[in-house]
C-alpha cells in the first residue's frame, strides 16, 4: 500500500442531522465535566468527561486511537480500550475481508469494550473489496467505522442497520459538510499541524480556524484529530465545542504499540520536536505531512527537479507501504521509510502504558477546564 491516505473526494447524498441538546441552567461544573449516565468512576478519581462521542460509543473518555497501516492491530486497539479510549483496528492491515473478521474477533478476546475498525477508501490506488470490509464490520456489529478518503454514502443504511455508528476523516471544511450530507454520524476535522494527507493548494490551515468554523458549521459531533498529545489541547478542543479528538502518533509510543521498541525510544527523544515534520507530494495535489528524514528529503529533492511535471513512477519506491511496514516490524530504522507524522511529535517525551496515556490526558483536560470554569464571573455592571 502507498502512503497516500486521503484524497480529494466529493460526496453527495441526504442530510440526517443529529438532534441537539435543548439549552439547561448552567451547571456548577463544565457541562463536559458531568458524570456520564451509568458511567463507573474511573480510576483516579476523577469526574468523567462527557460528551455525544462517550455517550454514543459507550466509552469512558473521548479519546480516538487514530487508524495506523500496519500497527493498528488486535494488540493496539485493545490496549487503547482497556484504557476507556476508544482503540481502532486499520481494516487494509489485514489483505482480505476475512482477515479483517478474525482481527475483530482477535480483538475481542483481548478486551470487552468498545472498539471500531478504519477504512481508507481509495480504488484508484488500492484495489480492495472495499464491500466485502464493510459488509464483516457490518456483520460482527463493530461499534464505530471510521471512514477516510472515499464517499461511505453506499454503505450507510447497511451499516446504521447493523448499529454501527460512522464518522468520516475529513481533511478539509468542504470534506467535511460533504460527508455530512452523505449521513455520517460524526466528522472528524483535521487540521494542517496533523499527519494530513490528500491536502491542494490552498488548504493550509491549521486547527485553530478549521475546528472553530467545523463546529460552527457543521450540525453532527465534531472530533479534532491529529496533533493533540496533551490534556491541554483536549480541553481546548472540548471547549471550542468537539466531543472528543483522535490521537495516532503518541499511541506509537506506548508500552504495547507493536512496532520495534527502537522508533519509541526515538520518537521521545527530546531533539525529536514539532519541526521534525516535512509536507510531501504537494506536486500532485496530495499534501501529506511526513516525518523529516532521508527519504522524506529525498522526496521533495525529486519533486522539485521535476518542476511540475511529477512523475510518481519515481517517487513510488520511497512511498511504498511496504518500506513503512518493514521499519515498524524488522528493521526499527526511521531514516528509511516515509511515514505520516504529525508536528504533536514535539510533545512526546517518554513510553507510557496506553492507561497511563490516556488517564495523564483526561486529568490534565479536566484541570484545565475547571481552571477555564473558575474565571467565568458575574459582572457587577
Amino acid at each position: 500500500l502507498l502512503l497516500l491516505l486521503l484524497m480529494a473526494i466529493d460526496f453527495q447524498g441526504e442530510i440526517l442531522p443529529s438532534p441537539r441538546p435543548s439549552p439547561a441552567t448552567p451547571p456548577t461544573s463544565p457541562p463536559c465535566l458531568r458524570p456520564a449516565v451509568g458511567a463507573r468512576p474511573p480510576a483516579h478519581g476523577a469526574m468523567v468527561l462527557r460528551t455525544a462521542l462517550t455517550e454514543m460509543l459507550g466509552i469512558e473518555h473521548p479519546i480516538i486511537q487514530g487508524g495506523m497501516q500496519h500497527v493498528g492491530i488486535a494488540e493496539m486497539a485493545a490496549a487503547v480500550s482497556n484504557a476507556g479510549g476508544l482503540g481502532i483496528l486499520t481494516g487494509l492491515t489485514q489483505p482480505t475481508p476475512e482477515d479483517l473478521r478474525k482481527e475483530i474477533r482477535r480483538c475481542r478476546e483481548m478486551t470487552d469494550k468498545p472498539f471500531g475498525v478504519n477504512l481508507t477508501i481509495l480504488p484508484a490506488l488500492i484495489p480492495a473489496d472495499y464491500d466485502g470490509y464493510v459488509q464483516v464490520v457490518a456483520e460482527e456489529k463493530v461499534v464505530l467505522l471510521e471512514v477516510a478518503g472515499g464517499s461511505p454514502k453506499k454503505y450507510i443504511q447497511m451499516l446504521h442497520a447493523a448499529g454501527v455508528k460512522v464518522l468520516h476523516k475529513s481533511a478539509t471544511i468542504r470534506h467535511a459538510l460533504k460527508a455530512q450530507e452523505a449521513g455520517v454520524d460524526l466528522v472528524e476535522i483535521v487540521g494542517y499541524e496533523a499527519s494530513i494527507a490528500g491536502g491542494q493548494p490552498g488548504d493550509e490551515v491549521g486547527s485553530w480556524v478549521v475546528l472553530a468554523k467545523a463546529v460552527a458549521l457543521l450540525k453532527v459531533p465534531v472530533i479534532h484529530s491529529g496533533a493533540t498529545a496533551t490534556g491541554r489541547q483536549l480541553a481546548a478542543a472540548l471547549a471550542m465545542g468537539a466531543h472528543g479528538v483522535t490521537r495516532t502518533g503518541g499511541f506509537l509510543a506506548t508500552v504495547e504499540a507493536p512496532i520495534r521498541q527502537e522508533l519509541k525510544e526515538h520518537l521521545a527523544r527530546p531533539e525529536v520536536d514539532e519541526r521534525s515534520t516535512t509536507i510531501v507530494l504537494c506536486a500532485l495535489s496530495n499534501a501529506t505531512r511526513v516525518f523529516k528524514n532521508d527519504v522524506s528529503v529525498k522526496t521533495n529533492e525529486l519533486e522539485k527537479e521535476m518542476a511540475g511535471a511529477v512523475d510518481f513512477s519515481k517517487l513510488a519506491p520511497l512511498a511504498t507501504g511496504d518500506r513503512t511496514r518493514k521499519m515498524w516490524k524488522e528493521t526499527g530504522d526511521w531514516n528509511d521509510s516515509m511515514w505520516s507524522c504529525s508536528q504533536s511529535v514535539g510533545l512526546i517525551e517518554d513510553i507510557p502504558t496506553c492507561k497511563d496515556l490516556v488517564h495523564r490526558m483526561v486529568r490534565e483536560a479536566e484541570e484545565r477546564l475547571e481552571a477555564a470554569a473558575g474565571r467565568i464571573v458575574r459582572s457587577k455592571l
